[in-house]
C-alpha cells in the first residue's frame, strides 16, 4: 500500500512519540529493525505491528489453556498463561505510561514474553530441560517461537527491541533487576516488563494457592501483609507506585525498586517457592507432569511424522519434538496421552 504525502499516519504517530515520550524512551522510529527488512506500515508504528502480530499468532491463543501453577485445575478462576500475560501487560503499561515510556513497545514485549512456556507450568519446563542435551528454558523458547516456529517456520519477524525484551524478561530465582547489564533488556520498556512479570506472579500465584487450599492466609508472613497489604490489588498498587517513584528518583537511568520493596518482593517469591512451587502438593503435580511429558516425548521420537514439522530444517529431531511438546496446551497433552485426541490437524 502506497503511503503518499496525504497518507502518513504512521509518521505522525512517530512525531507524537518524539514530542511526548521521555528522552530515555525507545522511539519506534529509532528501532534497530527486523531480522528481515520490511516496508513501514502506513498506519502503525513498528512496535504496534509487533504487538498485533503476537496477538494474532497461534501460540498466543494457546496460552488460554496452559496452566500457570496447577496441573489442569478444576475451576474457572485459576490463572492461565493467558491471564498471567494480560496481567503483566496491564501492570507494565501502567508503569510505562507513568514514566512516559513507549507503551506500544512495552505491551508487545509483555504479550510475547511467555509464548514459549510449556504445558503444566514450571513442571513442563523442568521436564523438557531434563530431556534435551542443551537444556530448555521458556524465555529462549519464546524467542524461538517468534523467530522460527510461527507462520509455518517463517516467524513473526519482530523488531530487535521486542525480541530482546522477550529473551531477557525472566529472572528465575535471580535478581529482579540485575546489576549485570548483559542480563537486562537494553530498553527501559523491556526492564519494565521484567519487573512487572514478578509483580504479577507473586500476587496472583498466592491468590491461586489460597483458592486451592495449598496455603492459608495466616501462612503469609505477617510483616509482609502489614507492609504490602492484605489484598492482591493493594499489594500490586504499592509495588507499582514504588517502581515509578524510585525510577523517577534516578531520572530513568534504569528501572528501579527501593531496597525495602525489593526485599519484600523477594521474600514473597521465596515463600511461594517454599510453600507452593516445591510443596508436597506441587511435587505430586510435577511427578504427574513428568510422567506424561516423558512418555509423550518417547512416543513422538519413535513416530514423529504425524506430529513434528520439518522446520527448522537444520535442527535435530529431538529439538523439534521439544518444540511440539512445548507448544501443547495442558488439555492437548492430556488428550494425546490418554489417546482421546479428536481427529484434527497437528497442533503446530
Amino acid at each position: 500500500m502506497s503511503e503518499g504525502p496525504e497518507f502518513n499516519i504512521r509518521e505522525k504517530l512517530e512525531e507524537i512519540e518524539k514530542q511526548i515520550l521521555h528522552p530515555r524512551a525507545c522511539l519506534s522510529s529509532s528501532s534497530r529493525g527486523r531480522l528481515r527488512p520490511e516496508e513501514p506500515h502506513p498506519l502503525r508504528t513498528a512496535f504496534q505491528r509487533d504487538r498485533d502480530r503476537i496477538i494474532h499468532c497461534k501460540s498466543f491463543r494457546r496460552l488460554k489453556h496452559k496452566t500457570q501453577v496447577f496441573l489442569a485445575p478444576f475451576g474457572d478462576h485459576y490463572r492461565t498463561r493467558l491471564t498471567h500475560t494480560l496481567e503483566v501487560s496491564q501492570i507494565a503499561r501502567t508503569i510505562s505510561r507513568a514514566l512516559r515510556l513507549n507503551e506500544d513497545l512495552t505491551e508487545a514485549i509483555a504479550l510475547g514474553h511467555d509464548l514459549g512456556h510449556t504445558p503444566f507450568g514450571h513442571a513442563g519446563e523442568e521436564t523438557l530441560a531434563s530431556l534435551l542435551k542443551g537444556g530448555f528454558s521458556h524465555y529462549e523458547q519464546s524467542l524461538r517461537v517468534v523467530d522460527k516456529l510461527e507462520y509455518d517456520g517463517k516467524g513473526l519477524n519482530l523488531t530487535f527491541e521486542v525480541r530482546d525484551g522477550i529473551l531477557k524478561h525472566s529472572k528465575g530465582m535471580g535478581d529482579i533487576l540485575s546489576k549485570r547489564r548483559a542480563d537486562m533488556p537494553i530498553t527501559l520498556e523491556g526492564q519494565v516488563v521484567r519487573v512487572s512479570d514478578i509483580i504479577a506472579y507473586v500476587n496472583h500465584d498466592i491468590d491461586d494457592a489460597l483458592r486451592a487450599g495449598v496455603i492459608k492466609e495466616r501462612d503469609i508472613p505477617s510483616d509482609l501483609v502489614k507492609f504490602l497489604g492484605r489484598y492482591p490489588s493493594t499489594r500490586i498498587d504499592r509495588m507499582v507506585m514504588d517502581v515509578v517513584k524510585e525510577t523517577l528518583a534516578h531520572d530513568l537511568e534504569s528501572i528501579a525498586m527501593s531496597e525495602e520493596m525489593t526485599e519484600a518482593v523477594v521474600r514473597l517469591r521465596d515463600f511461594l517457592y517454599e510453600r507452593v512451587y516445591t510443596s508436597p502438593y506441587a511435587r505430586g503435580e510435577i511427578e504427574k507432569a513428568k510422567k506424561i511429558l516423558i512418555e509423550l516425548f518417547e512416543m513422538i521420537m519413535k513416530n514423529p511424522e504425524p506430529y513434528v514439522k520439518p522446520y527448522p530444517e537444520n535442527d535435530p529431531l529431538e529439538r523439534r519434538v521439544a518444540d511440539f511438546i512445548a507448544g501443547m496446551t495442558d488439555h492437548y497433552a492430556l488428550s494425546l496421552y490418554r489417546g482421546t485426541l479428536p481427529k484434527e490437524p497437528p497442533l503446530l
